[in-house]
């Protein structure tokens, strides 16, 4: 079966809301992925930030086998030691013993459980940021600060208030006694992996709480060792009222976690909020094999090198005006030429990689990617930049 087989397949069988895919990845080792035609790339975009430790990891193939040769799945009527053990693995890495767990399987649904909470508190009004990406689901969509994908479905829940991202004075104007939550990426990924002012969550923090507001990181992109920190706002030193984690956390299975943080993970009660698959039993031991191979190796001071080491040499390559991020989550911002043209032009030359918008290369490869497949990433960007122009 060839690529070309596989795309018309898909064509007539598939919704066409993700438009034409060009290839067919049909297996994985680490970071490369090989298509239906034999071809292999390095895959830089990682499934969009979640396949944190690659493709086919012993560790997760491993823990998966293991758990569905015993239990596969149980709903939530029922308790079960991998859903228990991540809870408590994720408490212990906000650094917080009250906070308390609610896993889904995605961010959007994460982001829907914070939401929810946050009317628990009486209060409805949402703050978000323009340009922010928080998920496609109605109440999610409602969040996302992104035009072109909210006014297809108008109207929207009400009461939610889009600002510029990092201002932090449009801030206080939108917030108020009022304003149920205001939920923040670190970094802004769909928009083109954008990083705030170094005090904005600091200052966030402090109007969250002079006005009863919940603060809440939506951690879906940064988080999981991304940036070097478990969830990507650590170096600003606050403390949420609410992480919303997905992509990474699973380890390449769907997976996600709203966790609240003190007295708002007390908000919730019996009846209020479910997922039929949410913290099953095999995407938990997943989750819980990626956490525990991330620390024993301690990957995170190495995703923090590597990112350096990115963003200093992409930013001398001719054809490069900017590069933001952390760690390895990184917008390359393009003098000249198109983000879509170079994106092509990349997965010709054998390397996965996502234009975010129109002058943005966003690169997300899994944390296990080796000094020597970055070093060769950095060539073949440096050549594709020269042919393009």
């Amino acid at each position: 079966m060839t690529n070309k087989k596989y795309v018309n397949r898909w064509q007539r069988s598939l919704q066409n809301n993700y438009g034409q895919p060009t290839i067919a990845l049909v297996k994985g080792k680490g970071l490369l992925v090989t298509d239906a035609d034999g071809k292999i790339y390095m895959d830089f975009l990682g499934g969009i930030a979640t396949n944190i430790l690659g493709h086919a990891h012993p560790a997760i193939v491993k823990a998966v086998t293991k758990q569905v040769s015993l239990l596969s799945h149980v709903s939530n009527f029922y308790a079960h030691p991998n859903a228990i053990e991540l809870a408590e693995k994720l408490t212990a890495l906000t650094g917080d013993n009250s906070a308390k767990v609610f896993f889904c399987q995605s961010g959007a649904e994460a982001n829907e459980a914070a939401l929810k909470l946050s009317r628990r508190t009486g209060k409805m009004r949402v703050v978000a940021a323009q340009g922010a990406f928080h998920g496609r689901t109605m109440g999610a969509l409602s969040l996302t600060g992104q035009p072109s994908k909210r006014e297809p479905f108008l109207p929207l829940i009400k009461g939610v208030k889009h600002v510029p991202f990092g201002d932090i004075d449009s801030m206080r104007k939108a917030v108020n006694k009022k304003t149920a939550m205001v939920i923040m990426e670190p970094i802004m990924g769909e928009a083109g992996v954008i990083v705030p002012p170094a005090d904005y969550l600091q200052e966030l923090r402090k109007l969250c709480d002079q006005n009863g507001t919940l603060l809440v990181i939506d951690a879906v992109q940064t988080g999981m060792g991304r940036t070097g920190d478990w969830f990507g706002y650590e170096y600003s030193g606050i403390t949420p009222d609410v992480i919303t984690v997905a992509k990474g956390l699973g380890g390449g299975l769907p997976l996600g976690a709203m966790i609240a943080l003190g007295k708002t993970a007390e908000l919730f009660q019996p009846g209020d909020h479910g997922s039929t698959f949410g913290g099953n039993p095999v995407t938990t031991a997943a989750g819980l094999a990626a956490i525990e191979f991330i620390e024993s190796k301690d990957i995170l001071s190495k995703v923090e090198k590597q990112g350096a080491h990115l963003i200093q040499e992409l930013a001398l390559i001719p054809g490069v005006k900017e590069v933001r991020g952390a760690g390895l989550l990184l917008g390359i911002e393009l003098e000249a030429l198109k983000a879509s043209e170079v994106s092509d032009a990349m997965l010709a030359a054998g390397v996965l990689v996502n234009a975010a918008n129109a002058t943005t290369i966003r690169i997300a490869p899994a944390l296990i990617v080796s000094d020597a497949q970055i070093n060769k990433f950095i060539s073949i960007f440096r050549k594709v930049l020269a042919d393009g122009k």
